[in-house]
C-alpha cells in the first residue's frame, strides 16, 4: 500500500475510534469493545474499498455494507459521520429518545444500508442484495461484518449455503475473529472453530487478513476482487477494544460505556496515536 495512503488511514481511523468512544460514553450505554476491533477494517472500506456517495446516499450505483453484529454500530455511525454522511455532532446523541442514531443501525439513517442487529439475519440480507445485483447485472458489491460469536447463529451457515449455490462473487463477508463474546471466549461459550474449514466447506473462498494491518486488509480485499463464481470471507483476526489500553482483550467491555475518568484516560491514549502520526 502507498505509505501516504496508509497513513491517512491511520489518521482516519484513530478519529474513528474518538468518534466510537465519543457515542457511547454520551449514551452511558454501548458496545466499545466490538466497535473498536472492526474501526481499521471500517475505515479502509469507506476511506479506501467501498464506492460510496455522502451527498447521494441511495445512489443505486453504490455498494452496500450490512453489519450484520449490529451492535457494534457505533463504528459504522462514526465512520459514517467522518466520511461526510451527517455532522459528527450527532454521535453525541447516540442512543437518545427521538435521536437519528439509536443502538443498532436503521436505514432511515443516511448511509445505512439495512437495519440490523438480530445477530445471524445481516448475512441473510446481503446475499439478497447480492442476488438482486446479479439478476439485474449491476456491478456493486456487496459487504457484510459479521462478529466471531455471530456465527454461532445457524442461520448465518443457511446463508452461506445459499450464497454458494447461487455463486455470489459480487459478495464479501468479514468475520470479525476477536475471540470475545458477551459470555467470555468463543470456544468456551460455543466454538465455532474451525472457522476458516467451515466455510471453505461451505464453497466460499476463505482468506485470512490481520484487522490492524492496512497492507494485509488491502491483500485480502484485492484477492476477493479477483474470485469468480464463488462468494468471499475474510477471517480477520482482530483484538477486541482496539486501541484502549484497558479495553484491549477484556471481555467485560463488550457492552458496557466508559465513566468520565475512563473516558478521558481513553481519549487521551487515542489522541496521543494521532499526534504521533500527525507530527
Amino acid at each position: 500500500m502507498d505509505e501516504t495512503l496508509k497513513k491517512q488511514l491511520e489518521i482516519t481511523a484513530c478519529k474513528v475510534r474518538l468518534g466510537i468512544l465519543e457515542g457511547v460514553f454520551n449514551a452511558r450505554s454501548g458496545h466499545p469493545g466490538g466497535s473498536l476491533s472492526i474501526a481499521d477494517l471500517m475505515t479502509y472500506l469507506y476511506f479506501a474499498k467501498m464506492n460510496v456517495y455522502p451527498d447521494k446516499p441511495e445512489e443505486p450505483q453504490r455498494d452496500r455494507l450490512v453489519l450484520s453484529k449490529g451492535h457494534t454500530a457505533p463504528a459504522l455511525y462514526a465512520t459514517l459521520a467522518e466520511k461526510g454522511f451527517f455532522p459528527k455532532e450527532e454521535l453525541k446523541s447516540l442512543r437518545h429518545i427521538g435521536a437519528m442514531l439509536q443502538g443498532h443501525p436503521c436505514i432511515t439513517i443516511p448511509g445505512v444500508d439495512m437495519s440490523s442487529g438480530s445477530l445471524g439475519q445481516g448475512i441473510s440480507v446481503a446475499c439478497g442484495m447480492a442476488l438482486s445485483g446479479k439478476l439485474t447485472s449491476d456491478t456493486y458489491k456487496v459487504y457484510t461484518i459479521l462478529g466471531d460469536g455471530e456465527i454461532e447463529e445457524g442461520q448465518v451457515w443457511e446463508a452461506a449455503m445459499f450464497a454458494a449455490h447461487y455463486k455470489l462473487d459480487n459478495l464479501v463477508a468479514v468475520v470479525d475473529n476477536n475471540g470475545l463474546q458477551i459470555d467470555g471466549k468463543i470456544e468456551d461459550v460455543m466454538s465455532p472453530y474451525p472457522i476458516v474449514d467451515k466455510f471453505a466447506a461451505f464453497g466460499w473462498h476463505v482468506i485470512t487478513a490481520d484487522a490492524h494491518d492496512f497492507d494485509s486488509l488491502e491483500k485480502a480485499f484485492d484477492e476477493a476482487e479477483t474470485v469468480c463464481g464463488q462468494p468471499c470471507v475474510i477471517v480477520m483476526k482482530s483484538i477486541k477494544g482496539k486501541g484502549v489500553s484497558f479495553m484491549e482483550n477484556n471481555v467485560s467491555w463488550h457492552g458496557s460505556a466508559p465513566n468520565k475518568e475512563q473516558y478521558e484516560q481513553a481519549v487521551a491514549e487515542i489522541n496521543e496515536q494521532l499526534k504521533s502520526l500527525e507530527g
